[in-house]
């Protein structure tokens, strides 16, 4: 029941963060916007990964973050390593794909890159800086990428809180304000829950979504002047979501009827 309880939460986390980038970038905008060349790399990374375990039996003894074994290169690349069997190395690249993808409409490539380096490598610092040195808060254990995630997830969220438009600035003041209500609380939902799943399941989820949060609200405040959200869409197109949708839709066949 424990497990149960403790999958469903971390679970209603990724949820309520998703929701919350999607309601960032613009749930409607997404099929308009660029492929986000910089997401599917590290998804590609991540497949990669798992076909790296699958042809090789002693992948993740030779990559995992286990602090009993030396490899200064394990930190970075445990997070493309997973351990929580098929079903969740689907969940951790399905939501890594689209999380980083969001995150990237918004922060830019370069910075959803750094946010993400950040995610792998802060965690084990913030450890040694609380005196955690004999069992680390990141929920990786010992590998998975779902810690990283949940760190980039959070940066969404906290940029969600401190977004542009609330500055009078938006010719749509009336209605946006309508909505800042719901978004506050839907931002400020992220740090109050992952407090929460840290403290009552010692979910490390939980707390690098803390982690994630704060660093968003510092980048975000400090570089809001050469942040730029929406110029993804005022790009003229190669290909966008839209548009690879469509043409993966062309290409089913057609049943008969």
């Amino acid at each position: 029941m424990g497990a149960l309880l403790f999958n469903v939460t971390t679970a209603g986390l990724m949820v309520l963060m998703l929701n919350g980038g999607l309601a960032l970038v613009g749930r409607d905008t997404v099929t308009r916007r660029r492929i986000p060349w910089a997401a599917a790399g590290l998804t590609v990374i991540a497949v990669g990964g798992v076909l790296t375990q699958l042809c090789w039996s002693g992948a993740m003894a030779a990559f995992d973050s286990d602090p009993a074994k030396a490899g200064w290169w394990r930190v970075v690349t445990s997070v493309f390593m997973q351990n929580g069997g098929v079903l969740g190395a689907a969940w951790n690249i399905a939501t890594l794909a689209v999380i980083a993808a969001l995150a990237q409409w918004f922060w830019g490539g370069p910075l959803m890159v750094g946010l993400f380096a950040a995610a792998i490598l802060l965690p084990q610092h913030i450890d040694s800086l609380f005196g955690e040195t004999g069992t680390s808060t990141d929920p990786r254990n010992f590998a998975g990428s779902s810690g990283a995630t949940y760190f980039l997830a959070s940066t969404l969220a906290a940029g969600l809180l401190l977004r542009g438009g609330r500055d009078g600035r938006n010719p749509d003041t009336e209605r946006r304000a309508e909505r800042d209500s719901k978004e506050t609380l839907l931002a400020l939902g992220v740090p109050v829950l992952g407090l929460a799943m840290w403290f009552a399941q010692s979910n490390g989820h939980g707390l690098v979504s803390v982690h994630g949060f704060v660093l968003g609200v510092l980048v975000r405040v400090l570089a809001h002047r050469v942040l730029h959200p929406d110029r993804d869409l005022q790009r003229l197109p190669r290909i966008t979501v839209g548009s690879v949708t469509a043409f993966v839709a062309a290409r089913q066949p057609r049943r008969a009827g």
